[in-house]
């Protein structure tokens, strides 16, 4: 009859405070971000498919580049340290949700006690002590019921940690991919600026002889033919510099695809095409396409529930402890029903005074919830910086190739009608001189154009957040991605 009631005492108390216990935590809201005018985009068309929708394989055409990405995801140092990563939060994760429930464990005993005589007092008589032999094989369980939530707050915490380590992962993977083409694009324009200068190198060789020959013929003197031979190796000097720079990049694209420095398989720059679409997508798109975003909002998300868990603190904590098994002094004894025994203990424990401790805890935790929300509303003014910038750059960057190339036709022109006219005699080799050198520095810089607007292509599909698979989380399965575009108020 006792043991009833006290069961009906323990359950009704339990209910009572589960009623209350939404006094200890408050529910989730996500953060007020205002993505109204988020970045300008003057007359880019708001299409709603963003750029940062499309695959990868899409953006990027040169298939020696797909094999060198796909090479990069697969053994990329960073992004398998950012996988472990993951498989650590996911532990931590398991580890809170399974604090929910009771713990078990079993124990098996064998005590031998032999009682010595000197320490007892028989009055003188001999008696002997016998020495006593005690099996017992017990289960001891303890629960620490999930009231006050602080228990639950702790779980929710630990999952939008591991939510936060996906959303990194995607944003190194995005890093990643820009950064296989972006070095990628740099060692094809280098092959391009060394074919350009062998060949001037070459053609400055020729008009060596042909200042010689002048020369002979009294159209020439000889500081025209110093100043050919010395223009020759002007050109000449940068052969060397052009292959180191080369050989650094090639080195970089190796440690971004996880291997040893060697040479990389290429195609050629002029068979690059640079992106042609200029879908930004709209703002709210921004939120739910940049990982570094995400992770951001999780990382909000962490510590407003880390906040909940220190204020429950603040509460009593309710645990039960039941123990129970076999005892017996005979091992043939142990598992018959007079060896059975248990014990059921139901204790609530109230904080008084703990040193402070419970409120620097809550201090500690709404100082960081402030922290990470001003963290992820600079993550957002971050993102639309970048890509109001890729934007920028890569409207100008297609105008700039236009008139780099306008600018190369005239030069070569004037370089083709210098040497005519020397040859001819009408005008001497300082103003062929000086058109040559225009001429390679407009070829060079020309590539360098071209170079700048494929980076550019690279930057907007980054700043956008491209390079992920937005429908799927680790190893195919869905993943819920939280709507940052509501106005609701969190502080």
């Amino acid at each position: 009859m006792f043991n009833k009631l006290f069961l009906k005492l323990i359950c009704l108390a339990i209910v009572g405070i589960s009623l209350t216990s939404c006094l200890a935590t408050k529910p989730y809201k996500k953060p007020n971000i205002d993505t109204k005018n988020l970045y300008p985009f003057h007359k880019v068309s708001m299409d709603s498919t963003s750029l940062a929708e499309m695959p990868w394989q899409k953006i990027f055409k040169d298939p020696q580049l797909r094999q060198l990405i796909n090479e990069a995801l697969k053994n990329n140092l960073n992004l398998k340290s950012a996988i472990q990563q993951i498989r650590v939060a996911q532990a931590r994760f398991y580890s809170a949700k399974m604090s929910l429930f009771p713990s078990l464990t079993a124990d098996a005993q064998f005590t031998r006690n032999k009682t010595a005589k000197n320490s007892l007092n028989f009055g003188g008589a001999n008696i002997s002590i016998p020495t006593t032999n005690q099996y017992s094989l017990p289960l001891q369980s303890s629960w620490e019921l999930p009231i006050w939530g602080k228990l639950n707050s702790a779980k929710k915490a630990s999952l939008a940690a591991l939510l936060q380590t996906q959303a990194t992962r995607r944003a190194i993977q995005t890093t990643l991919i820009a950064q296989v083409a972006d070095t990628y694009y740099r060692i094809l324009a280098y092959d391009k600026q060394l074919k350009v200068v062998r060949q001037t190198v070459k053609n400055r060789k020729q008009d060596v002889k042909t200042v010689k020959a002048l020369k002979k013929g009294a159209i020439e003197n000889g500081v025209s033919v110093q100043q050919s031979i010395a223009n020759r190796y002007a050109a000449q000097v940068t052969i060397p510099q052009l292959k180191q720079q080369i050989t650094v990049a090639e080195n970089a694209l190796d440690m971004l695809l996880g291997r040893k420095p060697g040479p990389i398989k290429r195609t050629t720059f002029d068979q690059q095409q640079p992106i042609d679409s200029l879908a930004t997508g709209v703002p709210a798109q921004l939120l739910q396409n940049r990982p570094d975003v995400l992770a951001a909002e999780y990382s909000f998300r962490q510590a407003f529930e880390l906040t909940n868990n220190a204020r429950a603190y603040f509460y009593p904590s309710l645990t039960l402890t039941a123990k129970g098994g076999f005892q017996s002094l005979k091992t043939e004894n142990l598992f018959k029903p007079g060896s059975l025994f248990y014990n059921l203990v139901a204790g609530l424990t109230e904080p008084i005074f703990n040193k402070g401790q419970n409120r620097a805890r809550l201090k500690s935790a709404k100082a960081r919830q402030k922290q990470a929300l001003y963290g992820l509303r600079d993550t957002v003014l971050n993102a639309a910086r970048e890509v109001t910038n890729a934007l920028s750059q890569f409207k100008h960057a297609k105008r700039q190739v236009k008139l780099s190339q306008k600018q190369l036709t005239a030069l070569k022109k004037a370089v083709s009608y210098s040497r005519t006219l020397m040859r001819n005699g009408e005008v001497n080799y300082t103003q062929v001189l000086t058109a040559q050198q225009n001429l390679l520095s407009a070829q060079i810089s020309h590539i360098n154009d071209k170079l700048q607007e494929l980076l550019a292509g690279v930057s907007l599909y980054q700043a956008l957040g491209g390079g992920w698979d937005k429908s799927a989380g680790i190893g195919g399965k869905h993943t819920a991605r939280p709507d940052t575009t509501k106005k609701q108020k969190s502080e």
